[in-house]
């Protein structure tokens, strides 16, 4: 390991990543160090943590290289692994036409969610295709303290719930994992998304995402809310074959969620780089082995 390791800061809607390129997969980033760079107090601070690294060069995405070039090793903030995070491929993208790897217009990044197709346009917001939902069968029920909802079970390569509420403040604080039910529909944990309506086409979220606690954003989870609105409101666009558009409020700013006739779903929405620095080794080391 080098004695200092370049590292940038970026947000979408305010949902937060530290940025780690390393394009050889030469930096060893264990949980607890993902884990450090992310706490907010001690560390850079992060909702989780963007490794930017050549598909060709990664033995989970080897088999992506010939289709993108490039591979986001997501972590969440507490150093595990996820399939997918939507703000983040927005802020990786943006991070690759800053270092000069891309330019506008469309490009392929490689995730554990698949090939996600990725287009930046000239006034600075990114649109992402991620790709179609999975909506699975079975009744799924998610709580907060004497309150329960009904959930609608929605799989953007990773897991939510989805649940229709009164108020977001039902929501409580989501530090904690809302529980569900029953338990075997999310063997590996979920994200939970509360929502509002705000206006025909037009709704708001809260979100516990696993793994971060309550963010002020999530890419994934706000698909999931506009595909579950979607079908609430009696709108399949595979059926129907006009595709269905929600702007989705959340706390750091708002997405617009078009799912189109085929089932494919894009997601568009800002991606900012604020910072770029560099990690002391030494203390990155020091604070993993604590």
């Amino acid at each position: 390991m080098s004695t200092r390791i370049a590292f940038l800061k970026g947000h979408g809607t305010e949902n937060d990543f530290v940025i780690v390129p390393d394009p050889e997969n030469a930096i060893d980033l264990p949980p607890a160090a993902v884990a450090a760079l992310c706490d907010r107090r001690a560390g850079i601070g992060g909702d989780g943590l963007l490794h930017v690294v050549r598909s060709a060069a990664h033995p989970e995405a080897k088999g992506m290289a010939a289709e993108a070039e490039w591979f986001m090793d997501y972590r969440n903030g507490d150093g595990s692994i996820a399939e997918m995070c939507g703000n983040g491929v927005r802020v990786f993208a943006r991070y690759l036409q800053r270092a000069g790897h891309v330019t506008e217009g469309d490009l392929a990044i490689a995730t554990r969610g698949g090939v996600k197709t990725v287009h930046i346009a000239k006034d600075g917001d990114v649109t992402v295709g991620m790709g179609k939902a999975v909506l699975p069968d079975g009744d799924v029920t998610v709580s907060v303290g004497e309150r329960s909802w009904p959930a609608r079970n929605v799989n953007m390569g990773n897991p939510h719930a989805v649940a229709f509420v009164d108020d977001l403040a039902h929501a409580g604080n989501l530090h904690s994992p809302p529980p569900f039910s029953p338990a075997a529909a999310y063997p590996d944990g979920v994200n939970v998304e509360f929502v509002i309506d705000r206006a025909p086409g037009h709704v708001a979220m809260r979100v516990h995402e696993r793994g971060a606690g309550e963010t002020r954003s999530c890419g994934t989870g706000a698909c999931a809310v506009a595909v579950a609105a979607a079908r609430r409101d009696g709108a399949d666009p595979t059926v129907t074959g006009a595709p269905a558009t929600y702007t989705v409020d959340v706390p750091g700013g708002a997405l617009v969620i078009t799912e189109r006739a085929d089932g494919e779903i894009e997601m568009t929405g800002p991606a900012v780089i604020v910072a770029e620095g560099e990690i002391d080794a030494d203390w990155l080391e020091s604070a993993t082995s604590a």
